[in-house]
């Protein structure tokens, strides 16, 4: 089921492919999962395939996707009544088989996680909720999760009014989680002040956490994608990436390129240049600055970025096989155990290697840099 273009792998000069080989023999089926960070990896990979004209990556998606649609267009092991945006995120990968193929259970399936939408609780102000088990809260993660589904099906199922509402997950969790003094995003907002986590002035929960803001500045450039240029709402999203990417830059590091787990507080003992928020990075900065929506110069951040993943995170074997080191394995708010947001939370997580959620943004950021009018920089 390995794509053809990963039999040349490592001696091909694309890091994107050499990454794929490097995770896909470790990845059979019985590991498939209905998984946001799944969902990230395969979307990479259909990346790939939509790069190189692999049609073996195509079959791969395929095959994943409907390891879990149903004849019916249920999804398997998926559980509307959580009411977690996390679940959305793989249903990205339905819109291109609707299209390709015609075939109505991708569209039913589809239209089961708008369902979700639809009854989605939210703030007083209309916010999402992350999940019903984090009541009242936004998360800056949700916005990845479901907004570039969203609207996405807005497009495909012509409810273009649903476009408004997209755009105002954006406008209100950048309002609520805004840092006046820095412009950083914090990782989350209460809107009922009851958390622990939660600031008893603002709501906000206490740091800048880098994969946050990653999550949210790579739903931008994505949604940024899909939303029609003359869309009334369009200049204001692209205001909001150049805002957050104006004050990242400002704490990129200026040794590696990369950025730290908590950004702010480089030299806090504890603190490491973190993979994930550096490739989620990398890719929003590149995509972002080859779209126009940022200046050029981010695409110079951007290559800093990827050349501090080349050479800080990717270690290679003597066989040539990649391993993608320095991804922190989970952040997250509240639960049981409860996680307090505090920089000992973050820093003390543990640190993982092949982690989805830093491969599947490195290989975006290596196809953007491979494919894209921004310059590979390896």
């Amino acid at each position: 089921m390995i794509p053809t273009t990963l039999k040349a792998a490592y001696t091909n000069n694309s890091w994107a492919i050499r990454m794929a080989a490097s995770v896909l023999p470790n990845y059979p089926p019985d590991r498939w999962q209905w998984q946001y960070e799944h969902g990230l990896f395969v979307q990479a990979l259909a990346g790939i395939g939509a790069a190189t004209g692999d049609e073996g990556f195509e079959r791969f998606v395929h095959n994943w996707v409907d390891r879990f649609v149903t004849p019916q267009g249920d999804i398997r092991t998926y559980h509307a009544s959580e009411l977690n945006l996390d679940q959305i995120n793989s249903g990205k990968l339905l819109f291109p088989l609707y299209r390709r193929t015609g075939d109505e259970r991708y569209a039913k399936a589809i239209q089961l996680l708008r369902s979700q939408l639809q009854q989605q609780p939210r703030t007083k102000s209309g916010g999402f909720w992350h999940k019903k088990i984090y009541p009242f809260q936004m998360w800056l993660d949700g916005l990845y999760m479901a907004s570039p589904f969203y609207a996405e099906y807005a497009l495909t199922f012509n409810e273009l009014d649903l476009l408004g509402d997209v755009v105002q997950q954006f406008k209100l969790i950048e309002q609520h989680t805004r840092d006046p003094q820095t412009g950083l995003l914090y990782h989350a907002w209460d809107e009922s002040k009851e958390q622990k986590w939660a600031n008893p002035d603002t709501g906000c929960s206490p740091h800048f956490w880098g994969r946050a803001m990653g999550w949210y500045a790579m739903a931008l450039v994505d949604v940024l994608d899909i939303l029609p240029a003359a869309h009334a709402d369009h200049p204001a999203l692209v205001q909001i990436l150049c805002r957050l990417a104006n004050a990242l830059l400002q704490v990129q590091d200026p040794v590696t390129g990369l950025w730290f787990q908590i950004v702010d507080l480089p030299h806090r003992p504890g603190n490491y240049r973190e993979t994930s928020v550096s490739a989620m990075l990398a890719y929003a900065f590149a995509k972002g600055a080859r779209k126009g929506y940022l200046a050029a110069d981010f695409q110079y951040a951007a290559q800093r970025a990827y050349r501090g993943l080349l050479e800080n995170s990717i270690k290679v074997d003597a066989g040539g096989t990649l391993t993608l080191e320095g991804t922190c394995s989970v952040g997250g708010l509240g639960g049981d155990p409860y996680r307090d947001g505090s920089f000992e939370y973050y820093v003390g997580e543990p640190i993982a290697t092949n982690d989805f959620k830093g491969v599947g943004p490195f290989i975006l950021a290596a196809l953007e840099m491979e494919t894209g009018e921004t310059k590979d920089v390896s």
